[in-house]
């Protein structure tokens, strides 16, 4: 793979076989950032589970003490009160069986997040095919499906994540923009972490955490050493 000027200048600022401290890591990552446009800086964390069990599933939800940094499009899928409290918590678009409708026939997908109250999930339900290949069907786990509605899009959008595994036991999640500078992306780092530790689900056994990497949007990866972490 061949890589640009500003990456490769890049990689001289740190050793690409060292394990560093959160702190250390998440400078070079700042450094590093160098597009023309604010990075989004991207944590990888290897665990050291098998995602095919059941009980071996890591996933859930956490409110970032500093946002991402994206102004996030929540749709909010409700009826009554349901309405009212979705739009004072500032949904983008809230609707019912006409935004359902509106996914289905139009294919409109102009929203980042799903957010509804466990008696509309029969009618959100049939939208699964369409959804859930976008990684956008509601989850109790992650917050997504709540009788607090107005609670449950005020979070997102104040910078709630999701966590969860891909198939090779690794999640990927935002932690901030490169403007955040390493203090405030050090405390989503932290609230992040603190979250994907206490999610450890008991038949875990060995390491835990197998590796953990940060990086900006257009620059190199930088490793974090798991034992500090943990």
């Amino acid at each position: 793979m061949k890589h640009g000027k500003k990456y490769l200048e890049s990689m001289k600022l740190f050793d690409k076989n060292m394990l560093y401290g959160a702190a250390e890591a998440m400078k070079f990552c700042v450094d590093t950032a160098k597009a023309k446009f604010d990075e989004t800086i991207e944590i990888h964390i290897k665990l050291g589970v098998d995602s095919r069990h059941a009980d071996q599933q890591v996933r859930g939800a956490v409110v970032l003490p500093n946002g991402t940094g994206k102004n996030i499009k929540v749709l909010a899928i409700c009826r009554g009160e349901g309405e009212r409290l979705a739009k004072e918590a500032g949904a983008d678009y809230i609707g019912a069986e006409d935004m359902v409708a509106k996914i289905q026939n139009e294919n409109w997908m102009d929203f980042d997040v799903l957010v509804t109250t466990p008696d509309m999930m029969g009618m959100v339900g049939r939208l699964g095919r369409v959804l859930g290949p976008r990684g956008l069907m509601p989850n109790p786990k992650a917050g997504t499906v709540s009788t607090d509605i107005f609670k449950a899009v005020k979070e997102v959008k104040a910078g709630k994540i999701e966590y969860r595994l891909d198939k090779t036991n690794i999640m990927h999640c935002p932690l901030g923009k490169a403007s955040f500078g390493v203090e405030k992306l050090l405390e989503n780092f932290d609230a992040l972490i603190d979250a994907v530790i206490k999610a450890k689900p008991e038949a875990t056994k060995g390491q835990y955490i197998r590796s953990c990497v940060v990086a900006s949007t257009m620059g190199p990866g930088i490793r974090i050493n798991p034992n500090r972490v943990m």
